[in-house]
């Protein structure tokens, strides 16, 4: 008599499982299409002002301005992203994608590429970047059900770090190779598949607001801030004041100044004191690459098999281990395992953070959240690749990679001390499932 029932509770399971895994395949071939159409384009964008002009200044440029809307719109964009639809915004994003690439196209097409155009183009990519990356890590708890976000960052994850760093620039130098517009106009259609592809989402896309503005309430208490300022205010001090979120931005702080500072003078180690050659420093390059493509893969076993806590610890040590072995040696080999263990001590972090942000911080403050998190790792890189160069100058190259060694072996132990288990227990206990806390 109990068969036609477990049944249909059988067949509800699988019905809703169905839009649960289109929204993540959909939200992968998305992260997929766009982060190779970014690799090729910032590979792309630096090699067609180098044909432009002799400046390194002017080239350098280009490349700022690929980067620079993280440093000047990145909070501003995390309200916009509470206040619209995601969806739409991705959609926004893309365009401006298409915008700048077509505009692009057209000008190489006619012979007359030079650095204004490219600087304008890479700033209003900069802006469509900071705009998509916001938008869909705000996304993903609006439309990934709780059980299923470890597993979709690490899909996502593992597909940036794959399509950005490997595929994209490796795809685009042969592009390039076979002519400039050519190049941008795979990109072009690329963006444009990828806005496609959005409309295969299913569910709500847009935050849902409070009972307050539901009711029109004009409680202090239960009402939320209405000037941009306000919400950024708000989502600022929602960060700052829970000490485990706090605590992990600071970390990371220090953890990607060091990847930037790592990127912007291993090129001058291995040429000066390691004297590799380019397919030697490709090497180092790939083992880092190659890292992070397989933390992606085991992230979610050992996360089961060690506990998050034991594993985000991994990136601390991998970080350490990338700034600490250029100090002792200079071993190819010892370089690249150095590499490869910050590669996928990255990884590890990036997914189970982004797992951590989304089970804790409230639907409505997502997009605020995120923009303030990607402000900490795209602000951090560029300060820590200009400090390095400076230390560099002044005390030596070991000198400097022994300065921010040291910067993170001191995050090791706020970190034993406040990323407890306890405190990350919430975060990672998902609907029936134990409590994890005692393997956290």
């Amino acid at each position: 008599m109990t068969l036609p029932g477990w049944r249909t509770a059988k067949s509800t399971r699988i019905a809703a499982k169905a839009p649960r895994a289109r929204n993540t395949a959909v939200l992968l071939t998305f992260t997929i299409v766009t982060n190779l159409a970014d690799g090729i384009t910032k590979i792309a964008l630096p090699v067609l002002a180098a044909r432009s002009t002799d400046s390194p200044a002017l080239i350098s440029l280009v490349s700022l301005a690929l980067t620079l809307p993280w440093l000047l719109i990145a909070l501003h964009v995390g309200v916009l992203v509470d206040r619209a639809d995601r969806r739409h915004l991705l959609w926004l994003a893309d365009g401006l994608r298409l915008l700048a690439i077509g505009g692009l196209v057209a000008i190489a097409l006619r012979g007359d590429v030079t650095i204004t155009a490219l600087a304008v183009g890479g700033l209003i990519l900069g802006v469509a970047e900071v705009i998509a990356l916001t938008s869909a890590s705000a996304l993903i708890p609006v439309i990934v059900p709780r059980a299923d976000r470890e597993r979709a960052n690490a899909l996502i994850t593992g597909a940036e770090t794959a399509a950005n760093e490997f595929a994209g620039p490796f795809v685009g130098g042969l592009l390039l190779a076979a002519g400039t517009g050519l190049a941008l106009g795979a990109t072009w259609v690329a963006y444009l598949a990828a806005s496609l592809l959005l409309l295969l989402l299913t569910g709500r896309f847009r935050v849902v607001r409070g009972a307050a503005a539901a009711t029109g309430s004009t409680d202090p208490a239960t009402t939320e801030p209405t000037t941009v300022n306000q919400q950024i205010v708000e989502g600022l001090r929602h960060l700052w004041r829970d000490r485990l979120l706090r605590t992990m931005s600071l970390i990371l702080t220090v953890l990607c100044a060091s990847w930037g500072a790592w990127l912007a003078l291993m090129p001058l180690v291995a040429r000066d004191l390691m004297h590799l050659s380019a397919r030697q420093y490709g090497v180092v390059l790939s083992a880092l690459g190659i890292g992070g493509l397989v933390g992606a893969i085991v992230v979610g076993r050992i996360n089961r098999l060690l506990g998050h806590r034991k594993v985000m610890l991994a990136d601390l040590v991998g970080t350490l281990a990338m700034m600490a072995v250029p100090v002792l040696t200079t071993n190819l080999w010892a370089v690249a395992a150095a590499a490869f263990v910050g590669g996928m001590g990255g990884t590890l972090w990036s997914v189970n953070s982004r797992l951590i942000g989304q089970n804790l911080v409230p639907e409505r403050m997502m997009g605020r959240y995120s923009g303030a998190a990607r402000l900490l790792t795209w602000g951090a890189m560029p300060v820590g690749a200009g400090l390095i160069g400076l230390l560099a100058q002044w005390f030596g190259v070991r000198a400097a990679f022994l300065v921010f060694a040291v910067a993170v072996a001191a995050t090791i132990p706020p970190y034993l001390r406040i990323v407890t288990a306890e405190r990350l227990a919430p975060a990672l206990r998902v609907p029936d499932a134990p409590d994890l806390a005692t393997r956290a």
